[in-house]
């Protein structure tokens, strides 16, 4: 029988895509109350990837990632997934949304982002939110899945999940050793 083992906990980041900067600088103050400290941001890039939001929210789209300094537990996704849901509803102009709030974590193995979508390669998490392993770091990179999203596999957002890694092993590492000294 295997040894049941607690994870360590996680690096929070959330990407927003958007299209008015003066929403999107509301948005981020709001993350920042409701999350911590922004620690380090991806540049803002022309999200031209997919369509997809097209209709809901216009074309023209930008997107940026943040990471947040504070750790979180990785079974609080879900409900950081209904908090970023619920922001996007107070911006929401006719029915449609202005802004998608996309938040996910990183772990020294992967990258997991949170969905309302069930597919067959996701897990249901709770609360009506699924978890995609959405790229996995082994040999010192990253790595992609037949699913892993364009953006996600562009070099302006790989190049940030780095930073982001090692920002987050010096953490990691930390922990690991205050969880030696237990």
């Amino acid at each position: 029988m295997g040894e049941i083992n607690i994870p360590v906990d996680v690096k929070l980041f959330i990407a927003v895509t958007f299209s008015d900067e003066s929403v999107f600088e509301k948005i981020k103050l709001l993350l920042e109350e409701q999350f911590g400290k922004i620690e380090i941001q991806s540049a803002i890039f022309t999200f031209n990837f997919t369509h997809y939001y097209d209709k809901e929210m216009g074309t023209g789209l930008k997107k940026q990632l943040l990471g947040f300094c504070d750790l979180i537990r990785p079974e609080s996704l879900p409900e950081i997934k209904v908090m970023t849901n619920k922001i996007e509803d107070q911006f929401k102009h006719g029915g449609n949304r202005k802004v998608n709030i996309d938040p996910g974590y990183l772990s020294a193995a992967k990258v997991v982002l949170a969905t309302t979508k069930n597919f067959d390669h996701r897990l249901y998490l709770g609360k009506g939110i699924f978890g995609d392993v959405h790229l996995r770091y082994r040999q010192k990179k990253f790595h992609f899945n037949p699913w892993t999203y364009r953006d996600y596999k562009s070099m302006l957002v790989i190049e940030f999940l780095t930073r982001l890694r090692r920002i987050y092993m010096k953490q990691y590492e930390n922990l690991i050793a205050s969880e030696d000294l237990n």
